[in-house]
């Protein structure tokens, strides 16, 4: 009869010893989780910076031919003033 009790205190060990290996897990699973949201968020970020700056070229190099143009005889005037 003295196994009863002791038996019992090692099935409620055991069972503690898992409850804490699951938290254990569950905090694991919740880093990988957070990194990986943190990852797609940045992916997210670069393609949207990457898709402004296209829109932007896209947009302006009609105008952007013009102004480095300008600059240049801008340029070209004020060496021939020295």
């Amino acid at each position: 009869m003295s196994f009863k009790p002791l038996g019992s205190a090692i099935v409620l060990a055991l069972s503690m010893l898992t409850l804490a290996g699951c938290e254990q897990a569950e905090k694991s699973a919740q880093q990988v989780l957070d990194k990986a949201a943190q990852s797609a968020k940045q992916a997210i970020d670069d393609t949207h910076k990457a898709a402004e700056q296209a829109l932007s070229d896209a947009a302006g190099s009609g105008v952007g031919k013009d102004k480095k143009t300008d600059d240049s005889a801008k340029q070209a005037e004020s060496s021939q003033e020295i």
